[in-house]
């Protein structure tokens, strides 16, 4: 396909092996842009710089560090570093899954929903580390070329057949093991829960201060069907597809139904089904700049 430009983003850093596996990969797909955090920002959710300035680094042809978020690299690069809006957005390869409700912490997630929120087509691919392969996540490089491979695929598909408005596919693929070769398969999924052990960590730093840890093990499997967590299990890749829209359609009865006898109830025309959402689509002015 001609004239396809794809921005690449993720939340390990511009020199991390799965933003480079992913990079060559989507050179044969068409011009690649890669607007990556200058070091590590795992888990900053879709947090955005207003109130700190923003640095910017070229690392080479089409290769930019930002000194922020996640998020930040994206919105700079479809505001600023980019003349028009890219046809497709992916994040990745994170090292490590993004599963169940890990995505609201995400920043690989995130960057991927900034391009989704201005109407880009919009993938986030994350590598999953099986409880054996920990050490050699540690020790060595892991394999990135299934999921860059599926990623290339995918992003391929997206750009023939336009995603829905809002939408970004949440892609889950499992490292190759002893016990299960790199992935089997490709399942469609639902987000399940990823369940970590529930731990603060205190501890005394060398001048007798105290300071706390957060983390975990994760829990495996979960017990919601046709889950990502449980195609991971059984060696599949998963594909999520993941709105920006969290409300939940669901509980709209529940909520009618509560009493608040002291506030008066304003009667809604919400329906029981999700409702379509516009997107904000970016734009060209004929001066060159951004609109939205």
């Amino acid at each position: 396909m001609a004239d396809i430009k794809i921005l690449i983003s993720n939340d390990d850093g511009i020199e991390a092996p799965g933003l480079l596996e992913l990079e060559r990969a989507m050179n044969d797909l068409g011009e690649v842009w890669v607007v990556a955090p200058d070091r590590e920002r795992s888990a900053a959710s879709h947090a955005i710089s207003l109130h700190n300035p923003l640095r910017i680094k070229q690392h080479g042809e089409r290769r930019y560090a930002v000194d922020g978020t996640p998020t930040d690299c994206v919105y700079v690069a479809l505001h600023h570093l980019l003349d028009d809006a890219p046809n497709l957005v992916v994040s990745g390869i994170n090292h490590g899954g993004n599963m169940g409700n890990d995505v609201l912490y995400s920043g690989t997630v995130a960057a991927a929903m900034e391009g989704a929120l201005f109407g880009c087509n919009a993938i986030a691919v994350s590598l999953c580390m099986a409880e054996d392969a920990r050490q050699r996540r540690i020790d060595g490089v892991p394999d990135f070329s299934a999921a860059a491979s599926l990623a290339l695929d995918l992003g391929r598909a997206a750009c023939q057949n336009k995603m829905p408005p809002g939408v970004l596919l949440n892609v889950n693929v499992p490292v190759g093991t002893e016990q299960l070769p790199a992935h089997r398969g490709v399942k469609l999924t639902r987000l399940g829960y990823s369940d970590w052990a529930h731990s603060v960590d205190s501890r005394v730093d060398p001048r007798g201060r105290p300071y706390f840890w957060i983390g975990g093990e994760r829990q495996r499997g979960d017990r919601v069907p046709e889950s990502d967590n449980a195609a991971i299990a059984g060696g599949y890749a998963s594909v999520t597809p993941v709105h920006y829209d969290l409300t939940d359609y669901r509980s709209f009865a529940y909520v009618r139904d509560l009493d608040t006898p002291k506030h008066q109830r304003i009667a809604d025309r919400l329906g029981d089904e999700p409702l379509t959402h516009p997107v904000v689509r970016l734009k060209k002015r004929d001066d060159g700049a951004e609109q939205h």
